[in-house]
């Protein structure tokens, strides 16, 4: 099986940690759901421009480049989630079914589309008849890579919720483990008298610490549980 960069545009290349400011600060779902707003920014565009709008050649190039960046970002990002993720997304652009192919002759179309109007090529009207065919195709295959990444989105909250969970009860039990030392070393103190007042301070600390600790660990623990039910 191919890697999943395989679909993005080979005559673009990015370093890892060279991200478009258009691009940083997105989640991936939210990332995948604007492309869907790009490609019908984009069909217009270049429509408009192969009627005669020569302003918006640059507009829709600039569209194409936006794309082509975001889709390049959530490809090489989503090959780094974990393996479960990676597999829905690769499937999901590469599988038996898989749209990839589909973004790909989308942004081939639009890219043909811009070259030919540059060039008055008498191509151009067959061109942008297909890609204004290509429409109801393109948005169906990126509904489907949004709902992907959706899935993905959810499944990661999922499972940091558990783990959220495990660990809050853990913190609990060392929270009552503390609280029996505690009332135990205020007991000896007690009955140490005088020689105990020093040792007394010190567990009176440690249970106001623990106190502490059972207020916060329950109040994450109501967090986790709204979070569960949403």
């Amino acid at each position: 099986m191919t890697s999943l960069t395989a679909h993005t545009t080979a005559s673009t290349t990015f370093k890892r940690n060279d991200t478009p400011a258009h691009i940083a600060g997105l989640s991936l779902v939210n990332l995948a759901a604007r492309q869907r707003m790009l490609s019908q920014r984009m069909i217009l565009q270049t429509v408009l421009a192969a009627h005669g709008d020569t302003g918006r050649v640059q507009a829709a190039q600039r569209s194409l480049q936006m794309f082509t960046e975001s889709q390049h970002h959530l490809l090489t990002t989503a090959a780094n989630l974990e393996p479960a993720s990676a597999r829905k997304i690769t499937e999901t652009y590469q599988g038996a079914r898989g749209v990839g192919p589909v973004v790909q002759a989308f942004m081939q179309l639009v890219r043909s589309a811009l070259d030919q109007i540059e060039a008055a090529s008498p191509r151009l009207a067959a061109t942008t008849s297909e890609l204004v065919d290509h429409t109801d195709r393109i948005l169906e295959a990126l509904n489907t890579a949004t709902t992907a990444f959706d899935e993905v989105a959810k499944l990661r909250s999922d499972t940091m919720m558990k783990e959220l969970t495990g660990i809050v009860g853990d913190i609990q039990s060392v929270a009552k483990e503390a609280k029996v030392v505690s009332f135990n070393a205020q007991v000896m103190a007690a009955r140490a008298g005088q020689h105990g007042r020093e040792f007394a301070v010190v567990a009176n600390v440690l249970s106001d610490i623990t106190g502490e600790i059972d207020s916060l660990t329950r109040k994450a623990a109501a967090l986790a549980e709204r979070n569960r039910a949403q």
